[in-house]
C-alpha cells in the first residue's frame, strides 16, 4: 500500500482491480468512450456497485448523468461515470451536482455536499470544484476531493496533477502539481489560515491512471515514468520538498 487512509478502508480503493469494472472499463474505451456513447444513445455510467439515486430517484446502470442532475451514492456503493472530457469516480456515502457548462454534455461546476470523488478533467473552459469550505479552479487535471461532515464540512482537496486556482476563506494560492499537491480547507482559520498544507490521503495513484485512461489522458507521473513523494508537495522529487505555495 502506498497510500495513506483516514476515516475509510482499503477496500474503498480497489474498485478498480475487480474483474468486473476492468471489462467495463474496456469496452467503455473499446467502444469509442463518452463520444460514441453520446452519439448511440448508450449511457455514460462506466459501473455502479451497490445503491445510488439520480434526482432522488433509483439510479440505473443504464440511465444516462447529464449536467444539472445532482447523485446521491448509498453505504458500502461506488459510481464511476464519464461526462464529456472529464471522468470522475463517487464514493460511498456520497452527495454531488454536476452543473451545466456551455453544453449539456459540459461540467461547469461539480458542487460536492458531502463524501469523495475522484475526477480527471479535460482542458478547455475552466470549471471549478465546489464544496462547503473551498473552491479549486479546474483548467485540466487530476483531483481528490473529500468533505469531511463530521469535522464541521473541513474539505480536503488534492492536486493530483496539473494547475489549479485554490480558494478557502481569505486565503488563495495557485497550486502546480506532477504528483499529489494537497491541502484542507478549514472551516475555521487555523493559526490564521484557512488553507492548509496536507498530505495525500484516502486515494491512490492506480484510481487516477484508470480515471485518466477513461478520460483519453495519461497522468504527470505516467508521462514522466516516475513518482515522487507522497508528503502533499506535489513533486516528483522522491524525498518530497516544500513546494505548496505560501
Amino acid at each position: 500500500m502506498n497510500h495513506v487512509l483516514q476515516g475509510r478502508r482499503e477496500s474503498e480503493l480497489q474498485w478498480f482491480r475487480r474483474r468486473g469494472f476492468l471489462a467495463a472499463a474496456a469496452a467503455w474505451t473499446g467502444l469509442g468512450g463518452f463520444g460514441a456513447a453520446q452519439a448511440q444513445a448508450r449511457s455514460n455510467i462506466v459501473e455502479l456497485q451497490g445503491d445510488a439515486l439520480l434526482n432522488g430517484r433509483r439510479l440505473h446502470p443504464g440511465q444516462t448523468i447529464q449536467t444539472g442532475d445532482s447523485v446521491q451514492t448509498g453505504p458500502g456503493s461506488h459510481l464511476v461515470f464519464a461526462v464529456g472530457d472529464s471522468s470522475f469516480l463517487v464514493r460511498q456515502n456520497s452527495q454531488l451536482t454536476v452543473a451545466r457548462g456551455p453544453t449539456l454534455f459540459a461540467v461547469s461546476v461539480l458542487r460536492l455536499v458531502t463524501g469523495a470523488v475522484a475526477s480527471v478533467w479535460g482542458r478547455g473552459q475552466q470549471r471549478r470544484i465546489v464544496t462547503p469550505t473551498l473552491t479549486a479552479g479546474i483548467r485540466g487535471t487530476g483531483a481528490y476531493t473529500e468533505v469531511f461532515a463530521a469535522q464541521d464540512n473541513r474539505t480536503y482537496f488534492c492536486n493530483c496533477y496539473g494547475t489549479i486556482d485554490m480558494a478557502a476563506g481569505a486565503d488563495r494560492a495557485v497550486s502546480v502539481s506532477q504528483y499529489h499537491q494537497s491541502f484542507w480547507g478549514e472551516p475555521q482559520p487555523r493559526d490564521g489560515r484557512s488553507l492548509t498544507p496536507a498530505r495525500a490521503i484516502n486515494h491512490s495513484d492506480e484510481e487516477l491512471e484508470f480515471l485518466a485512461r477513461l478520460a483519453g489522458q495519461r497522468t504527470a507521473w505516467q508521462v514522466m515514468g516516475r513518482r515522487g513523494s507522497k508528503d502533499g508537495s506535489g513533486t516528483l522529487d522522491p524525498y518530497g520538498a516544500p513546494a505548496q505555495p505560501r
